[in-house]
């Protein structure tokens, strides 16, 4: 017979594609698949907001457009400036 009287827990694991890291960590590996240079792709996105510069492969124009291009700058220039300050402590 069950125990009712415990409390379950239910935990989701985060999905790594509802995230601007994920999502970033999908594209650059859909497009360096494909045999494109992932960062200047990415660069040329950002710049232009044409999403023709990101592969269709993999769903990666699909993913990398459910993001605003300032989250994307917001989490590249936030991921660099903390590594830098990291190298200098």
């Amino acid at each position: 017979m069950a125990d009712f009287d415990q409390t379950v827990q239910f935990r989701r694991e985060p999905d790594s594609l509802n995230t601007v890291q994920g999502i970033l960590s999908k594209v650059y590996d859909s497009l360096k698949e494909r045999g494109y240079d992932p960062i200047n792709q990415l660069v040329g996105y950002i710049i232009s907001g044409d999403p023709t510069y990101i592969t269709s492969y993999n769903n990666a124009r699909y993913l990398i457009r459910r993001l605003e291009r300032d989250e994307i700058l917001e989490e590249i220039v936030g991921f660099y400036l903390k590594n830098l300050d990291e190298k200098k402590g």
